[in-house]
Parts: structure tokens; sequence; C-alpha cells
């Protein structure tokens, strides 16, 4: 006689025979019944408030509830569920029950905070004693003066972590080391001279977005638009990037800009000063000349300048024709070529092209021996005499040179002057060609406003 075992299936008891399934309705929860007997789901409370309680915490305001909208037990409380009793038993809710464990707060409650009640025996009639007065005041005046000192320390940490001209106003050493300006004081004056014609500048990216329109541009930008820089720190950035020769991304990195807007800033300014330092008359006449003639040009008296030229290394181009017309021989790499000249009582520099225009015959020029002008200008020229053929220069001749070379010193030491512009110590590089020539001119001029006089008087 064979027993016949009874199997049971356990989806039987798990799966429960029913026309729809149930689902939870909270976000980020995939709880179903269909395959869950472990799980209860319960639908929304009737009461108004309790219901909207209830959307506000799963976080489903704008929700449709139906008949078959249910919330599964994991989102409640333990102390809020009613355990069946039986096992056909069915687990239920307690009255007000909310759910709160959800997956945002990782299924926990924060604890509530403990707020401290106001006892009701508090006497509000009571005045506090004066010694209790003249403390409070006393303590509240220490902390404003804390207060006060606190922001004091914060605005000089700000100031020395901001690299601007502020930061620097109190040390003339660097002031000279970033400027070329003796003090923060002559740099000032010198500021004050060009402020009021500021708001006429007009700004590289104004002229280029003009010129793409084929627009005329008559007037200066809008006070208005906004500048990452004062107008202040942008000319203590371009005299940084002219004195110390910082390039462009180091500059972005000081200022806290992008190095594009420092590149915009220093054409703007540049073409600026140009034009505000060019147009100021820096040609003498022949009087104004004779009258502060020093002694020493007691033998070349008619001398209105003296004249030299320089040479700044630059960037080798790629094009031939611009290498062979570039190269210097002198100094074995390709340069470009500047023209500087002085008065005879004082460093008034300039770089113009028609000079030979300005002179007149009863006028003189005092220049180097490569300087083969005579042909070219009406004045007289003085040059130090050719050996040509001789073997030996006579004595006159000799002293001659020497009394030349004296006095042509002069302009030397005004090029060195210039040269100590950091920028045209190094190698030039191809993105400053385009406006080399207003550079040069601008530190030209600029070296009439940062030096003392250029010889200093004998004591006897």
């Amino acid at each position: 006689m064979s027993i016949k075992r009874k199997v049971f299936k356990t989806e039987h008891f798990q799966k429960q025979e029913k026309k729809y399934s149930e689902h939870c309705c909270v976000p980020l929860c995939s709880a179903s019944a269909k395959f869950n007997g472990i799980l209860s789901f319960h639908g929304f409370p009737t009461h108004s408030d309790l219901r909207r309680q209830w959307l506000v915490n799963i976080r489903r305001d704008n929700f449709t509830i139906t008949s078959h909208t249910r919330v599964c037990s994991r989102h409640f409380a333990s102390d809020q569920l009613i355990e069946p009793t039986t096992l056909d038993g069915r687990r239920r809710l307690i009255k007000g029950a909310v759910p709160t464990l959800f997956e945002w707060n990782g299924y926990k409650v924060e604890p509530p905070r403990r707020s401290h009640s106001l006892t009701r025996d508090h006497d509000y009639c009571s005045v506090p004693e004066p010694s209790a007065l003249d403390i409070s005041a006393s303590a509240a005046e220490d902390l404003s003066k804390d207060v006060e000192t606190l922001r004091k320390e914060i605005q000089e940490l700000r100031v020395q972590r901001e690299f601007g001209l502020q930061r620097f106003a109190g040390s003339d050493t660097d002031i000279r080391f970033y400027t070329r300006f003796p003090s923060y004081d002559h740099l000032m004056a010198f500021w004050f001279l060009i402020e009021p014609c500021i708001y006429k500048m007009i700004r590289v990216s104004r002229a280029k977005s003009a010129a793409n329109r084929n627009e005329e541009l008559l007037t200066p930008a809008r006070t208005s638009t906004r500048q990452l820089l004062q107008p202040i720190d942008e000319f203590f950035l371009f005299l940084v990037f002219l004195s110390v020769g910082l390039k462009e991304r180091d500059l972005a990195h000081r200022f806290n800009i992008h190095q594009s807007t420092v590149s915009r800033i220093i054409a703007t300014w540049t073409n600026f000063l140009a034009t505000a330092l060019g147009s100021q008359c820096i040609w003498l006449t022949r009087e104004e000349v004779q009258a502060y003639l020093p002694e020493e040009f007691k033998d070349f008296s008619d001398t209105q300048m003296i004249l030299d030229c320089t040479e700044l290394r630059c960037q080798t181009p790629s094009s031939p024709l611009l290498q062979s017309e570039m190269y210097s021989s002198y100094k074995s790499h390709c340069t470009m070529k500047a023209l500087v000249g002085i008065a005879p009582h004082g460093p008034e520099l300039f770089k113009q092209s028609g000079i030979a225009e300005k002179l007149t015959e009863d006028m003189a020029v005092m220049v180097d021996k490569g300087f083969l002008i005579t042909d070219c200008c009406k004045c007289k020229v003085y040059c130090p005499p050719f050996l040509s053929k001789q073997k030996q220069m006579p004595a006159y001749q000799v002293k001659e040179t020497q009394a030349i070379a004296r006095l042509r010193v002069h302009v030397e030491r005004v090029i060195r002057r210039i040269k100590q512009n950091k920028l045209f110590d190094s190698i030039i590089t191809m993105s400053h060609v385009y406006n080399i020539n207003q550079l040069f001119a601008v530190a030209c001029m600029l070296s009439n406003y940062q030096n003392t006089a250029l010889v200093k008087k004998w004591v006897k």
C-alpha cells in the first residue's frame, strides 16, 4: 500500500488571488503585494488633515488618491503598527499614524529637539538691579569693540590676499618695483593727472564690435558697464605688465580674472595712454632749448636734440622675408629698432618718424657714427669723425670725438631707463607686435614722469 505525499507549494501562500496587485505609492519604493506576504499595505485616512500630512511626508503634494492607493508598512514606525493576534489576522495602524520612514532619510527618524518652555510663575513685572544693567551694558560695549576689531582684521586680510595697488600703498620699495614710480604719492599724483580723461576711454572689445558692424565709434562706453577691476587697479595691472614683464597668464592668476580680460585691459590702456600722453607737446622750440641749454654744450650751442637707436629682441617670425629684414648682426637675433631723442637739457623723449621735418637750418642734432643723416636733414649734424683711410686721427678730431661722446652718453642713460621696463628686456612675442610701437612710446613718455633729473647738479 503506497502512501501519497502531499506537496505544498510556497507560492500558494505568498501569491494572493486578487484581480489587481497592490503597490506602494511612495517615491523610490518598489514594494508590491503580488509576491510579498511580509509587508502590509494600508490605504489613506479619510480625515482631511491627516491625509494632507501623509501626502506631505511622502512628498507627493499634487497626487490623486484612489481607493486602491496604498502605502506599505515599511514606512511606519513599529510603535504605529498593530500586529495581528491570529494567523489569519491583518496588520493594522494605530489611530493618527503617519508614515515617517523613507529612502531619503535612511529609514530613520531624528529625535525631536528639546524646547524650553516658560514657567508659569514668572514675574514679568520685576525690574533688574542697576548693577546687572551696568554689567550688561559693559559686556555689550566690549562685544561691539571686538566686532569692530574683527572687521578691521578681516579687511586687512582681504587687502593682503588681493593683488592690487592698495596692497602695496604702504611700501614705496614695492611701488618702485612694480610701477617704476619712485613712491606711492608720486604715482597718485600722476593718476590725478589722467583720471579726468578716463571716462572718455574706449574699450578694445567695444571698438572691435563697432568695427565688425561698420559703425563709427564716437562716444565712450557708459559708466554703468560692468568692470571686473577698478580703473586704478587696471592701470596698476598695465604698469606691472610693462615694468615687471609678467606674462598674461600670471597676471590673470594674480588679479583673479581671465587671461583674455588681461589682454583686453593691456590693449585698452596702451591705446589710452598713447593718446593721452601723446597729445602733450613734447617738441621744444629753439628758443626753449636755448633758454635751458647747459654750460657743457657751449661748444655745441645750436644743438636741438641728441639721437640714438636701440634694439629690442623679438620672437623669430615664420616668414623668411621678415627674418631677413629683422635680423640684427649686432645682436645676432631678430630685433625691432627704436629711435630715441632727447633735448640737451633734460629727458624729453619721443619716438617719431618725422624728425627731419621739424629741424630747421639754425638747429643741430648730435648723433653717433652710425647715423648717416647729413643728406637727409637741413640742419647741422654733430657726429664723431671717421678714421677713414687715416692710420691715426689728428689731435683735434680726437678731442672732438671725446667732447661729443661725453655729451652723447646722456641719451644712452635715457635708453637704459626705458629698458628698465622688463617687458623690453626679454624676447617680445609676436602677439604684441601689433601694438609694440605704442607700448614703447608709452614707456618713453612715462619715463618723463617716473624719474628724477637725468643729471644732478654738481655741488661747487
